[in-house]
């Protein structure tokens, strides 16, 4: 969908605005789209650690099917027979006390979420000074070839006036053709340097937006009267808001903060842990159908047995019968059930050291996560005094440059009237006319250049925006 919007306002010569341009590198920028993952990546982890104050619970069922010499689960007694049994398990848990762990998990992990705001934020910044530096070049070098086309006219011109003189005879000298002639070479050379930086520029800038190279794209102009100023802040003053509006200062800030909630939560390791725990238990055994006597008779048989004579003599033997109940799935699941509740406490005593290296380690964590905002900080002031050093030299560059173009403007004029009237050699109109045209590129120049640095600025204060 942004390719093809591009590709419109190529076609239909529409202007492309710079606000445009930095919503599609926004959209389209690897790493803000990574930092957009690693933004949600801590929000769950931040939604884990407050779920971790929910009690859990649990169910567990098994199935097996025993055979050899095994103990029978219904009666406890060993059995040598084949046999299935069940065994259905429901439990519960709630932590009332660990060392404040689970707090500071929820204050720790939301802190490095903020700080991955932050993060995500400063990604979408940093695409957006880019997306301006390379629009702002772009139209620095369209600027720079219109000027160089207005060099070639002039130049062409003037060589068109001579050969018109030389065919009359009425040059009076021959240099001057070819010194007008050698200058308009050394235009067709800068128009076409000019054109190829121009296109440099462009292809920069649709890199920047992660979009194919379209070399009839239009920008929109900027107004003249907003590129050149100069804030009214100073260094200190730019630092001090710097550290109160930018992104990354703030994730610093924040990261720090979590890493100090990190050694709390390792702290808490070390305390003891009270819980409550509660459960529902039940069991199944297809031996169960045989194990319980429901009725007792006593059964006399008859055998005979042989006598010393060879004859075989009644012998009367009595007996106990049993019947046994059959005792359903359903039945057992349904009375075999038992519950249990009560209150746990975890003493950590000796863990291999595990929870106090952990602590020692979260201090190391905090002690690098101080560093790197103290050295960020550091940084910050000095890129800070660096801009606020370019944008003071180019806007007093752009302001001698003004009146430089106004005087050689001025004398270039005068220069090509005595030139055109034969009182000028072609040497000096060729100083003053490359005097003129060398301002005027310097002037575009400085123009764009204070209005970048002054963006810098912008960017640094927190009030970044079009």
């Amino acid at each position: 969908m942004v390719l093809s919007a591009i590709n419109v306002h190529a076609q239909t010569d529409t202007l492309t605005t710079i606000r445009q341009c930095i919503d599609i590198a926004i959209k389209n920028n690897l790493v803000v789209q990574q930092n957009d993952l690693q933004m949600q990546r801590l929000g769950v982890n931040y939604k884990q650690a407050k779920d971790n104050l929910l009690p859990t619970l649990n169910g567990q069922v098994d199935h097996s099917l025993n055979s050899g010499r095994s103990i029978n689960v219904f009666t406890n007694s060993y059995v040598t027979q084949s046999y299935t049994s069940g065994n259905y398990n429901l439990n519960a848990g709630l932590t009332l006390f660990s060392g404040l762990q689970n707090l500071n998990a929820i204050k720790q992990t939301s802190l490095a979420y903020q700080a991955g705001k932050m993060d995500f934020q400063q990604a979408k910044d940093q695409v957006t000074i880019n997306v301006i530096t390379a629009y702002l070049l772009v139209l620095d070098n369209t600027e720079l070839l219109a000027q160089a086309y207005n060099q070639l006219d002039v130049s062409k011109k003037q060589v068109e006036r001579l050969e018109i003189l030389e065919k009359d005879g009425a040059n009076k000298l021959p240099s001057d053709l070819y010194d007008l002639k050698g200058t308009y070479g050394d235009n067709e050379l800068n128009l076409v340097t000019t054109k190829n930086n121009l296109e440099a520029s462009k292809l920069n800038l649709m890199q920047i937006l992660n979009i194919p190279y379209n070399r009839n794209i239009k920008l929109e102009p900027i107004s003249v009267q907003d590129v050149a100023k100069q804030t009214s802040e100073n260094a200190d003053q730019i630092f001090n808001t710097a550290l109160q509006q930018l992104a990354y200062i703030k994730a610093a800030e924040l990261r720090r903060q979590s890493a100090e909630r990190g050694v709390k939560v390792a702290k808490g390791a070390l305390s003891p842990t009270v819980s409550l725990f509660g459960g529902i238990t039940t069991n199944y055994s297809s031996a169960a159908q045989n194990s319980t006597v429901i009725d007792s008779s006593i059964v006399q048989t008859k055998q005979f047995v042989k006598t010393p004579t060879g004859g075989e003599s009644p012998v009367y033997a009595t007996q106990y019968k049993n019947s046994y109940q059959n005792i359903g799935y359903y039945d057992q699941f349904k009375n075999n059930y038992s519950t249990q509740f009560g209150v746990r406490l975890t003493v950590p005593i000796l863990n291999y050291f595990q929870n106090r290296n952990k602590v020692k380690l979260a201090k190391i964590d905090l002690q690098e996560s101080k560093y790197i905002e103290e050295n960020t900080k550091n940084v910050l002031r000095q890129n800070v005094e660096q801009a606020y050093v370019n944008m003071t030299l180019a806007y007093n560059r752009y302001n001698v440059l003004v009146e430089q173009v106004k005087a050689y403007k001025e004398s270039f004029r005068t220069a090509e009237i005595r030139f055109n009237a034969g009182v000028l050699t072609s040497v000096d109109f060729v100083v003053a006319k490359n005097n003129f045209d060398k301002a005027n590129i310097n002037l575009i120049n400085a123009r764009y250049d204070c209005y970048i640095y002054n963006k810098v600025l912008d960017y640094y204060m927190g009030r970044l925006s079009w």
